[in-house]
């Protein structure tokens, strides 16, 4: 960055993409506004290979050009160029990544105020706008500028009680205006800040091409400089990271900050748990921020997240939103929360929000501050002292461990912020359903632990009813796989507290070997393999892709599973009497089959479902069984699991499972 604008009191400094994917531009500049996107590698290049906006079809028509950095030297200083804006054009840095999040630092920050410096070259005029929570602009100062200069604006933090952006756009006059460097900086008379440091703590499994990239970008970050102290990386696999190709990359870059840890597979919550206790046992950061292996990240972000979490009030925290991997423009997770009256989390904002269809300035609900109660381990900034106080996760393997641990520390006052302008892009479970696999065991037995520790109600609200509808849902569809994977997470639970670190190194090998005891416990990928099919689902009619209404459903559920209680067709049981779409294949749908072939969620293959009323009758019983069971056992259960709470999470505690002590 440029040596003519310091980096003291430096909050969030404008970026630009480093990649040529134009799936992220609108994360960064307006794509309502900007014109030119141009960045070169040395000077020579300006005239070859400048950016420009070609009317071709009555429609701006972008070209990329290089996305390198344009190294000048003048007096001897160096200088990077953000972006050129073509004269008479205007550019707009009113994105995701470039606004400033005025709200959420008003709301939990020590900051009183915000100045904004942008340094340009070239006849502009700069215009700083913002925002209120309902999502109303504002236009609040502007400036007309000349030459190479840096422009400053004071801008207060008064008005941002429920929520509000600031902003800035740069109009380009008789000549192209190059803007060198941006940023948004602590006023002067806000408190001094902590001087707090992170570790990165990664847990990877056989992922060595995503992660040995996510470490380079990281290490080759001047952003993360000053703030980043170790990466732990554990390793969990079988194909180990430090024999993968990009392997080397990753040292070059990070160099004795890198730490690889190889382990037994003990799932996110071994892996992470792991890095807290070696951020913890180093005693030189004062963060240890989790990521997720499979992901790309801003590494800017990184550096936010760590001023913010330094400006803060309290003790925090700090999380990072989710984008899509495959569809970059796709904002897939802004803040979650728990429902805790059916304890089952979920998104407290409207999901995937793609920006390219709906800029920042377009998309009111963006503009309210929303408060999290938890946020993923995909991007999760916690403070040590937060670790000491509380311990490390829950030993969950996968599964709830996020959303437990910031339900712990909202019970110790400590909040989880999930940060605009921090965020990674991540494999999206959109294409996924893990409430049928082997995931399933963890779903239902974490859910179950983590309410009998955090719920506020006695008797756990309507979890224990919840637990017994998806059941049924679930038999009426005849995955008696994943049922029967349930009923083992309610047989764990109801055993207690004392084995649950115990279990965790071989329960996934013993639901495994559950699955394969069932027809649905297995995708079919090969056509070879695939059962006869009588008919082709043509699609459903759309009265069928409805729920149909309380009244009718009862009426629908009664039915079905006196349905399930008779034999079916023997023929049906050697072929499939229809294949149907995974988005097709609905509760109030499947139970009209006796055998029904399904598409699973991500197209790689499909799930053979069988009709078979004395698995249906028995799992059923013991359906019902387990629902009074907990209905009946909850308090005495919740007694005791939070008595053995903090041997489950204290690091004494995971040092033996983990083979340390």
């Amino acid at each position: 960055m440029s040596t003519t604008m310091s980096s003291e009191g430096l909050l969030q400094r404008v970026i630009v993409p480093t990649t040529h994917d134009p799936d992220v531009l609108p994360l960064y500049l307006d794509a309502d506004n900007w014109t030119s996107f141009a960045l070169y590698q040395d000077a020579d290049q300006l005239n070859s290979q400048r950016g420009f906006l070609r009317e071709d079809t009555g429609q701006a028509t972008i070209r990329l050009t290089s996305v390198n950095t344009l190294r000048m030297v003048e007096g001897g200083a160096d200088t990077t160029a953000l972006l050129d804006v073509p004269r008479g054009k205007e550019v707009s840095f009113g994105t995701y990544f470039n606004a400033f999040p005025a709200s959420y630092w008003a709301r939990w920050t020590s900051i009183e105020g915000v100045q904004l410096r942008v340094e340009t070259d070239g006849p502009a005029t700069v215009i700083v706008n913002r925002s209120n929570a309902r999502g109303i602009t504002q236009r609040v100062e502007s400036k007309r500028v000349a030459g190479r200069a840096t422009t400053t604006f004071d801008l207060g933090m008064a008005m941002f009680g429920d929520g509000g952006w600031y902003w800035f756009d740069i109009m380009a006059e008789s000549e192209d205006c190059r803007v060198l460097e941006a940023g948004w900086y602590a006023s002067a008379d806000s408190p001094a800040p902590r001087t707090g440091t992170a570790s990165v703590g990664i847990t990877t499994f056989n992922r060595a091409d995503y992660c040995t990239q996510l470490l380079a970008d990281i290490g080759n970050s001047p952003s993360v400089d000053g703030v980043l102290d170790a990466v732990y990386v554990v390793d969990q696999g079988t194909q180990k990271i430090v024999e993968a190709a990009g392997y080397g990359e990753a040292v070059a870059a990070l160099g004795d900050k890198l730490h690889v840890i190889e382990q037994a597979n003990l799932g996110g919550s071994g892996g992470f748990s792991r890095s807290m206790i070696e951020t913890v046992q180093a005693g030189t950061s004062d963060y240890v921020l989790l990521l997720d292996d499979d992901i790309a990240i801003e590494p800017e972000g990184i550096r936010r997240a760590v001023t913010f979490a330094n400006y803060a009030t309290d003790q925090m925290i700090v999380g990072g939103h989710m984008f899509d991997m495959y569809a970059k423009s796709v904002l897939h997770a802004f803040a979650e929360g728990i429902d805790d009256r059916n304890f089952m989390w979920g998104p407290v904002t409207p999901s995937r929000h793609d920006f390219t269809k709906s800029n920042l300035r377009q998309t009111k609900w963006l503009h309210r501050r929303v408060d999290a109660e938890y946020n993923g381990w995909w991007m999760s900034l916690i403070p040590v002292s937060v670790i000491k106080e509380l311990g490390v996760s829950q030993p969950f393997f996968i599964k709830w461990d996020d959303a437990e641990y910031s339900l712990r520390a909202a019970e110790h006052g400590i909040r989880t912020v999930s940060l605009p302008g921090a965020a990674v892009w991540h494999v999206s479970w959109v294409d996924k359903d893990d409430s049928q696999d082997w995931q399933a065991f963890y779903h239902a037995r974490n859910r179950l632990v983590a309410a009998l520790l955090r719920s506020q109600y006695p008797r756990g609200g309507r979890l224990p009813l919840a637990n017994l509808a998806t059941d049924v849902r679930q038999l009426l569809s005849m995955q008696y796989f994943a049922v029967s994977a349930r009923h083992e997470a309610y047989a764990n639970v109801l055993k207690g507290p004392r084995g649950i670190h115990a279990d965790m190194p071989t329960r996934q090998a013993k639901v495994r070997a559950l699955a394969a005891q069932f027809s649905d416990g297995s995708v079919i990928r090969s056509k070879a393999d695939m059962p006869e099919v009588d008919e082709w689902d043509n699609g459903l009619p759309n009265y069928r892709r409805n729920p149909p209404p309380r009244m009718v459903m009862r009426a629908t559920v009664a039915k079905y599973v006196l349905r399930g209680l008779f034999r079916p067709n023997r023929h049906d049981q050697e072929t499939a009497e229809m294949h149907i779409a995974f988005e097709d294949a609905k509760w109030w749908v499947v139970p009209s089959f006796d055998s029904v072939l399904i598409s699973n969620a991500e197209g790689s293959g499909a799930i053979w479902h069988k009709r078979d009323p004395r698995l249906f009758r028995k799992l059923l019983l013991r359906s019902i069984g387990y629902s009074v069971k907990f209905a009946v056992r909850w308090p005495r259960l919740a007694r005791s699991y939070r008595a053995q709470e903090k041997q489950m999470v204290s690091m004494t505690e995971w040092k033996k499972t983990l083979g340390l002590s």
